[in-house]
């Protein structure tokens, strides 16, 4: 097979086939989506203002849209009251329960890695390299 062959072929490849958890990282991982699902785990049946408050740096548009999303993806579950005010509350599905051994398993893997990942950084952040200019 010729180089130009393999890299049309190559070119023509799903990036989820050549990655099968693709589309699950695109999902769970978004931006928000783990705290959100992580937070509804924690403390359970949540309403908007309780969520707004334990991740105090979303804005509440934000939340909103990432809300909808997850709900659309099954992870939880919105349930509106028609009481006056009118009240809404967000929980995690069984589908969004069932990422918990994921998230474990990443919250073992941070526990035991995360300093390393720091004092790698460290060190490439203060390594001379050859061709570059310090100074």
């Amino acid at each position: 097979m010729s180089s130009t062959t393999m890299t049309a072929s190559r070119a023509d490849v799903d990036p989820e086939q050549a990655c099968p958890i693709a589309p699950v990282v695109d999902i769970v991982f978004s931006r928000w989506t783990t705290p959100i699902l992580w937070a509804l785990h924690e403390y359970g049946r949540q309403r908007f203002v309780e969520l707004e408050r334990r991740l105090v740096t979303i804005t509440p548009k934000v939340l909103t849209q990432r809300l909808r999303q997850l709900e659309r993806d099954g992870l939880i579950v919105r349930t509106y009251h028609p009481e006056v005010p009118p009240r809404v509350e967000y929980e995690i599905s069984d589908l969004g329960r069932s990422l918990a051994p994921l998230f474990a398993t990443l919250a073992e893997w941070a526990a035991t890695n995360l300093d390393k990942v720091d004092h790698a950084r460290l060190d490439y952040d203060t390594r001379e390299r050859p061709g570059s200019r310090r100074g």
